[in-house]
């Protein structure tokens, strides 16, 4: 087997030094983000081990019941990064407003945004878990508020998210395509073992929460029931249905070996027509899923070019094999 094992720290290094105004702050950032997985990648394997399964009996700003390892993830990742000097504020899906640099730190040229247990319903059944974060600049000598979050997801300059499953895998994006990392938990490092990720443009694979079906909209209908009517129907081929119900899963299954992800928009809860949050799951997916050659897409517009308008807006979410996309895109035109 060869010995030459290219590291996360020294993939980003290398990326850098083709960039004239690289100053290394970043990747000591990457560094922090790193550190704050690899403990949360712990946790989740001890499991009941050290009593971090169940329900934390609490509600997040969401409003959903939170368990024991959201409020436990969010915590690493805060204290992870609020001291590094690297950043000028935060925000997390598990809190309500921004998170502040304490003020006996200094700040720094960027923001961190984060889903810090993605899929924690699946956490006490044992099936797969993950964390996604998104990175933006900020101006530097600022105290950041609302609107300098309020970005499109455009000008992310890296997202990534961390899948806890049978092996801990890290998927990121700095803008120039889309690489993955294997934690070798012998050394303690990640080890770039899929580069240059891409997602085939054809599809015979999709994903959806079936459970909702007399909900969706009339385009996702028509989409859905000719998948289903097979090679019999106007599609001409048969399709297999995938649904793990944790987006970094399902979104590393279509990076694998492609496929189409629809969480759409829906009238089951009037209040809540959309699902995903924009900032801490629909940008930095789109912005990776782009990277590797799909499509991201609300139905109606490219994700990426949505002007958020809260820290915890909620859209509709289709992403995957372009073609695939794109045909879901014109029925919604249509």
């Amino acid at each position: 087997m060869s010995t030459n094992k290219v590291t996360l720290t020294q993939f980003i290094i290398e990326q850098q030094r083709g960039l004239p105004d690289a100053s290394g702050t970043f990747t000591i950032l990457l560094n922090n983000i790193v550190t704050a997985c690899k403990q949360i990648s712990h946790k989740v394997n001890r499991g009941q081990l050290i009593d971090v399964l169940g329900s934390a009996e609490s509600e997040n700003v969401q409003g959903e019941v939170q368990k024991k390892l959201d409020i436990i993830t969010n915590d690493i990742m805060v204290n992870a990064l609020n001291w590094t000097g690297h950043l000028a504020g935060m925000a997390s899906e598990e809190i309500d407003g921004l998170i502040p640099i304490p003020p006996e730190y200094p700040k720094g040229k960027y923001l961190a945004l984060f889903d810090p247990l993605d899929g924690s319903s699946n956490i006490d059944i044992n099936l797969a878990v993950g964390t996604i974060f998104s990175i933006l600049r900020c101006r530097e000598g600022i105290e950041p508020d609302i609107e300098d979050f309020l970005r499109k997801g455009a000008e992310q300059v890296c997202a990534g998210f961390v899948l806890y499953g049978p092996s801990t895998m890290m998927v990121l994006t700095t803008g120039h395509g889309v690489n993955g990392f294997t934690l070798d938990q012998d050394i303690g490092e990640f080890i770039l073992t899929h580069a240059n990720m891409k997602i085939p443009e054809e599809t015979s694979e999709f994903a959806i929460n079936m459970s909702n079906q007399r909900f969706w909209e009339p385009p996702v209908q028509r989409y859905i029931d000719e998948c289903l009517q097979g090679k019999e129907g106007i599609r001409g081929k048969d399709f297999n249905m995938r649904w793990v119900a944790s987006l970094v899963a399902d979104v590393y299954r279509i990076l694998t070996r492609g496929g189409v992800f629809l969480y759409p928009l829906d009238n089951k809860d009037p209040k809540k027509p959309a699902k995903l949050r924009i900032m801490y799951e629909a940008n930095p997916m789109a912005f990776i899923i782009e990277q590797a050659g799909g499509a991201c897409s609300t139905g109606r517009e490219r994700v990426l070019d949505i002007k958020p308008s809260g820290i915890h807006q909620r859209i509709p979410l289709i992403l995957g094999s372009k073609n695939e996309v794109e045909r879901i895109v014109s029925y919604h035109v249509e």
